[in-house]
């Protein structure tokens, strides 16, 4: 592609496209995308990048994997969709049957969905409706840590941190959920009791008014990149049991082996009442959400009137998405991504610690195929990102968080150019 036709086409992009967190008078650059292999995205212009970020940590496999490939064509030779009320199809059962296999014990019932958001959103109607065909339509809130991140359509922007959930605007129009302090104690340190406290209050205090308590095992994302100690989230499962909660937990971003288990929850040996994933559930191919809970919760929103749970998108059970979902939970059951996994958090442990002597870092921290950089002040990203281009390599910051979740499939080498990356660009933000 010549160099005109890549400016035109930028050129329109930015005039009329609006692209993720970007702003229609000021957007940040883009950059054209031609081609995807393995961990590699190549640019219109000719760079070569290795994708430090899996396209928001779903591309585990890499790019244009060969077995991920087949499951879409074959399917495409089938039918690639039909309406999921009142049809069925074996890729939708094969992959739920695959769920209930795989998740924690006693997550039964599978619903279906979109997008990630929509999980969130499948998930807390769910708990309101349990409670209001138990007779208690006065459990109507939810708990949750501050930091969080559950996503942007409107119930999940509620239960996102009032104040770096990016939602402020829209306070007015969202239900008012109690927060809890974050979790202070990170993973590697000793457990402190005091953590858990604020929490235990505030549930003592509106047990009667709160649904469900919702939060990100183990690490909280988008909210902040933070990761916590195990403990807190056992707690959490204890609490919830204690006062008559339900317990949500937003699996989207930790799913599928990211954290070094195949669902963060296993770090803390405890099972949600229900389970929210998303992401990478297709290997990065195609949108898909699932939203698993336990048998008690699916006959509890069931019984009384409507009878029925009340919710369903267009384009639930696509069959492409379950098929390809399908190939790459095969590809996870192989077990591969255990070692690849450790291997990345060893590497990402030796490589990033040096930029915790950067005047311009305040932490490091590393859990599984993730890895943190937190600067004492938010970076340029247009500028960052411009360097990082030069440098080969694909990192998206926000705020004052410079990470890498790379795919599983990743090599040292691939992997020692992103954190390589990471660091030189720090030591020149001053």
């Amino acid at each position: 592609m010549n160099k005109d036709n890549i400016q035109t086409n930028l050129l329109f992009d930015q005039q009329h496209i609006w692209h993720p967190y970007t702003s229609a008078i000021n957007p940040l650059p883009c950059y054209q995308v031609v081609k995807a292999e393995g961990v590699y995205i190549h640019l219109a212009s000719g760079e070569k990048l290795v994708d430090g970020v899996s396209s928001w940590w779903t591309a585990i496999h890499g790019y244009n994997h060969p077995e991920l490939n087949k499951a879409v064509q074959e399917q495409t030779q089938d039918f690639s969709h039909v309406m999921f009320g009142g049809l069925t199809h074996q890729p939708a059962i094969d992959l739920c049957r695959t769920l209930i296999d795989i998740t924690p014990s006693g997550l039964d019932r599978v619903f279906l969905a979109d997008s990630g958001s929509v999980s969130v959103e499948v998930a807390m109607k769910m708990a309101l409706q349990y409670w209001a065909c138990q007779g208690n339509g006065n459990k109507h809130k939810f708990i949750t840590p501050r930091n969080g991140y559950h996503g942007d359509t409107f119930a999940a922007m509620s239960v996102c941190d009032p104040v770096n959930g990016m939602h402020s605007l829209f306070t007015d129009s969202l239900n008012q959920q109690i927060f809890a302090p974050s979790p202070q104690t990170r993973f590697d340190k000793q457990w402190n009791e005091d953590d858990i406290a604020s929490l235990e209050e505030l549930i003592h205090n509106h047990h009667h008014e709160l649904a469900a308590l919702i939060i990100e095992p183990i690490v909280q994302n988008a909210g902040g990149m933070r990761i916590y100690h195990p403990e807190y989230l056992k707690r959490c499962r204890q609490l919830c049991d204690d006062y008559g909660l339900l317990l949500i937990c937003d699996e989207i971003a930790t799913g599928f082996g990211r954290t070094g288990k195949l669902f963060a929850c296993e770090h803390a040996d405890i099972s949600p009442d229900i389970m929210c994933l998303g992401k990478a559930l297709t290997g990065g191919y195609m949108t898909l959400a699932a939203t698993l809970c336990s048998e008690d919760v699916a006959q509890g929103v069931c019984q009384g009137e409507p009878g029925v749970f009340m919710h369903g998108p267009t384009f639930m059970g696509n069959a492409l998405a379950c098929a390809v979902a399908n190939a790459s939970l095969k590809l996870i059951q192989q077990g591969d991504w255990q070692q690849q996994v450790a291997q990345i958090e060893q590497q990402l442990k030796n490589d990033l610690l040096p930029c915790k002597n950067l005047e311009s870092v305040a932490d490091v921290r590393v859990l599984g195929a993730i890895g943190v950089v937190e600067t004492k002040s938010a970076v340029n990203v247009a500028e960052i990102q411009k360097e990082f281009v030069k440098q080969g390599v694909w990192i998206r910051p926000f705020g004052k968080l410079v990470y890498i979740m790379p795919p599983y499939i990743i090599s040292q080498p691939q992997l020692k150019q992103l954190t390589s990356a990471i660091y030189k660009a720090l030591k020149n933000n001053k």
